[in-house]
């Protein structure tokens, strides 16, 4: 009898830890071997160090039986890029079944954002493999964003993810009868603790310095995905020092996102310090999760980070937003996949310039997100991507025609409702004004006249 070898793609410490934890939980049927495929995306691999030389990754590894790497698997292609060719499958079959040791081994493939690469090619080398998908994110509640093919649709048997917003449901592969299944939340919380304790004993100096009961800052790096400029970024960060100072905290803590650059944190420090606080920097890439267990943080502030709803979900620490509601704006187009975190976030969590809210909070019950969250994210899921969820038109057009006012019309774009002829959209006896070339030439003299008597 061929050995039962399984496969678990990962590209992140984050998803290495969930991985981690469904071992932990008996979410996987037992096999004679278990291999971590490491995966590194960054722009440039050569110079990044991967997910198995990360302060912490020690506490790990024990749950696998050997490690290999995806890069060197297909070096010099870079694998958020590559896939390899209908007619070359085979061929890459036997080669990394060779490189690995696979031999005639009965495999089985658990993956990451099957939606893109590197899932996607990993899934096409082993084109008869059975599939598991693990969502380490907010973009599991969110709607599939690509068609996946029956190659590989046809070859997923679930989709296991954390339960950051107890009582929501992903959607994420829902359209192909795929059935979620949830990672215990206490066996999270216990391998993070593990790579807590695993990244102070590796010499975690940054760490030992971090204060306790600081505001932590979460920086994204949104300007680098094109969705606000620097100088939105840098003011969306110094929101963030200020409004951690105004609720009182003296003691702030920034964790800049590991590809921002350097000189960012200049002006905030300048900012922290004019308004009377401390502000440490952590130059470190250990999870903010890590400084949960640590540091135990009286805030945690961010735009739309999957770390405020670990923060709010698995430790009961106060969270607050900023620029969520920017960000709804700017998305583009309407079906990025940002959108739902962004929604999520931006419904749940209390804004940072409202203080009294801040203060009040309190995780969301369940029952509230199932009455609150639930319809607006099927509603919003269903607007980005209809023709993979045509069951969700009658939900949708109940939720617009009941709840489209002032507060929930940020998470919708008129244009796009129109487009679907959904509750919400432009009248049809005024849908043609876009269109008229005649209004469109008026308002292009208007235009011009307006700039000239400006100048």
């Amino acid at each position: 009898m061929a050995r039962r070898t399984q496969l678990f793609l990962a590209s992140t410490l984050y998803g290495a830890a969930t991985l981690a934890a469904a071992l932990d939980a008996g979410s996987f049927s037992p096999a004679d071997r278990r291999l971590l495929v490491v995966c590194n995306n960054s722009a440039i691999p050569e110079i990044t160090p991967p997910l198995d030389e990360s302060p912490g990754f020690a506490a790990l590894r024990s749950r696998f039986d050997r490690l290999v790497s995806w890069n060197e698997a297909i070096h010099p292609m870079h694998p958020s890029g590559w896939q390899p060719r209908a007619d070359d499958v085979p061929i890459w079959e036997r080669y990394v079944r060779s490189l690995w040791d696979l031999g005639d081994d009965s495999v089985e493939l658990v993956v990451e954002s099957i939606q893109v690469q590197p899932a996607l090619a990993v899934a096409a080398v082993f084109q008869t493999a059975p599939i598991t998908v693990y969502a380490d994110g907010l973009m599991s509640y969110g709607p599939t964003r690509n068609k996946l093919g029956a190659l590989v649709d046809t070859r997923i048997d679930r989709l296991l993810h954390l339960d950051l917003v107890p009582g929501l449901r992903p959607l994420l592969l829902s359209e192909h009868g795929v059935a979620s299944e949830v990672v215990p939340s206490e066996e999270f919380t216990k391998v993070l603790a593990e790579l807590a304790e695993s990244s102070l004993a590796a010499g975690g100096d940054d760490l030992a310095g971090v204060p306790e009961g600081a505001a932590l800052l979460l920086g994204q790096y949104l300007s680098a995905l094109g969705l606000i400029s620097p100088a939105e970024e840098e003011e969306l960060h110094l929101s963030m020092v200020r409004g951690a100072a105004k609720l009182g905290h003296t003691e702030i803590v920034f964790k800049p996102h590991p590809t921002a650059p350097a000189d960012w944190t200049e002006p905030l420090k300048a900012e922290a310090e004019r308004l009377g606080a401390r502000f440490t920097v952590l130059n470190t890439p250990a999870l903010a999760e890590v400084l949960y267990q640590k540091s135990r943080p009286a805030l945690v502030v961010g735009c739309f980070s999957t770390a405020l709803l670990t923060a709010s979900a698995f430790y009961g620490i106060p969270v607050a937003r900023t620029g969520t509601e920017l960000l709804l704006g700017r998305l583009t187009p309407y079906q990025n996949s940002n959108r739902v975190p962004v929604t999520i976030v931006h419904a749940l969590v209390p804004d940072l310039a409202d203080t009294a809210a801040v203060r009040a909070w309190q995780p969301p019950s369940p029952e509230r997100v199932a009455a609150e969250l639930t319809p607006l994210v099927r509603t919003v899921g269903f607007c980005m991507q209809p023709v993979a969820y045509p069951k969700l038109r009658p939900e949708a057009e109940a939720y617009l025609s009941r709840h489209l006012s002032a507060r929930t019309w940020p998470y919708f774009k008129r244009r796009r409702l129109t487009s679907l002829g959904l509750p919400g959209a432009v009248p049809a006896r005024l849908a043609f004004v876009p269109r008229n070339p005649t209004v469109r030439r008026v308002a292009r003299r208007a235009r011009a006249l307006k700039k000239a008597t400006m100048g």
